[in-house]
């Protein structure tokens, strides 16, 4: 094992850093602007008077809560759904589960008793390390939250048919490909497992959020189970629901939204949904209909997207395989697909080191963001995203953060902390 620098010897480092005057920022994962550039196109659709949908429908008028066929027909092989059994909505994917939660707690879901909101105590399973803005969700409207480990299969399975025959369990949170912020792809077994487990409620609902299907960062293409031929055949049919949308394909602000489920969900939602808006904004999916046109358009664009995105998040694990293998200080994910890096340091040392990135220019999502409530018990897991910053950022902020780890690290240990991660 590589010896981990004298103290001072990386303090000098890290003031040399500071001198820099850097501003950077890998908070979130957003598109960067050449990214969002691979779609410019869209800004001229559809075009002066063509307004007209495949049905002869004036695209311009209300109507069509659930979304013009031809972009449900579009989206339906990433969905793993017909298009009878798609909605489409607007910008916002999250605003879909958002909406899905607030309909379940103040309307119920199909096979429930009641609204949610009527039962003494309602708790989610979270995989952890996780996504923050599912937890968000689960603490604005009180729904307590049990953390479920993440493996390289998915959630621990163990773990969450243990913890979902609990009634007060209504639902679980999932982000199947690509999982942020680990990266990992459930395995087949895993999706069967979901699909076939006794909850102890009967109105549980999967929340299967998969927002990184088309997010390839390699050549290869992993199999996920389609958990919606997986959930009836296990005789639940009605128990997922499956969230996508184009805010990372498209424009990210003027995207389209979706979610895919059972007839009688589908039903259900835009039961709730018709009594909220007239209708989505169907100019813009006609606009994409004429952009992407088909799945091949599709397949194209997200190339491109994987031509800008990989070799950013190379300059990411290259970066810190220079600097910090071999010392035992840290480990990382080396992802397949999506849009984050997952970075482990020693127990107690996540916190410095965002705080020591922030004093050298460079801002990370807080440390806790990958756990409920905002906290990692443990205070050991970062969240890096690289998608946003120019491939010379990039590089330059993965120095950064490893130095701030090497630090990190050599503190804990002047101050009898082990310095290193777990074995």
């Amino acid at each position: 094992m590589t010896a981990i620098p004298a103290l001072a010897d990386l303090q000098a480092r890290y003031a040399a850093l500071q001198e820099r005057g850097l501003k950077l920022d890998m908070t979130r994962g957003k598109p960067a602007p050449e990214q969002l550039d691979l779609s410019e196109g869209l800004l001229t659709l559809p075009g002066n008077r063509d307004h007209r949908t495949e049905a002869g429908e004036d695209a311009r008028n209300y109507g069509g809560v659930q979304g013009l066929a031809e972009v449900r027909a579009l989206f339906a092989p990433v969905l793993g759904a017909s298009a009878d059994r798609i909605a489409v909505g607007n910008n916002s994917s999250l605003a879909l589960m958002h909406d899905c939660i607030a309909y379940a707690l103040l309307k119920g879901v199909p096979g429930g008793a009641r609204p949610w909101v009527k039962e003494e105590e309602i708790r989610f399973l979270c995989p952890v390390p996780g996504y923050d803005r599912h937890f968000a969700l689960c603490e604005t409207y009180g729904i307590g939250m049990i953390p479920v480990p993440m493996t390289a299969d998915g959630p621990d399975m163990d773990v969450v048919e243990r913890e979902v025959r609990d009634p007060r369990v209504k639902g679980m949170w999932a982000v199947p490909q690509y999982s942020n912020p680990g990266g990992e792809t459930y395995s087949d077994a895993t999706v069967e497992r979901l699909a076939r487990m006794e909850a102890g409620a009967p109105d549980f609902r999967l929340f299967w959020d998969n927002a990184y299907a088309l997010h390839h960062l390699t050549e290869r293409r992993p199999s996920l189970r389609n958990v919606l031929d997986a959930c009836p055949d296990a005789g639940h049919p009605d128990r997922a629901i499956v969230f996508a949308s184009t805010s990372k394909v498209t424009l990210a602000g003027s995207g389209l939204a979706m979610l895919a489920s059972s007839e009688a969900n589908i039903r259900w939602y835009l039961a709730n949904a018709g009594k909220r808006s007239i209708g989505p904004d169907k100019v813009n999916q006609l606009r994409h209909v004429r952009f992407l046109r088909d799945q091949g358009g599709l397949d194209a664009l997200m190339d491109e997207h994987r031509r800008l995105l990989a070799p950013k998040f190379r300059a990411v694990t290259e970066t810190l395989s220079r600097h910090l293998g071999g010392t035992g200080v840290a480990r990382w994910s080396e992802p397949e697909g999506g849009y984050f890096i997952l970075l482990e340091v020693p127990e107690g040392c996540a916190t410095r080191v965002v705080k020591l990135a922030a004093a050298c220019g460079l801002a990370l999502t807080p440390a806790g963001a990958t756990h409920p409530y905002g906290r990692d018990p443990q205070d050991r897991l970062l969240r890096l995203a690289p998608s946003y910053p120019k491939p010379s950022e990039v590089e330059a902020a993965a120095e950064v953060v490893a130095v701030c780890v090497l630090l990190a690290a050599a503190e804990s240990r002047e101050n009898g902390g082990a310095g290193t991660v777990a074995a």
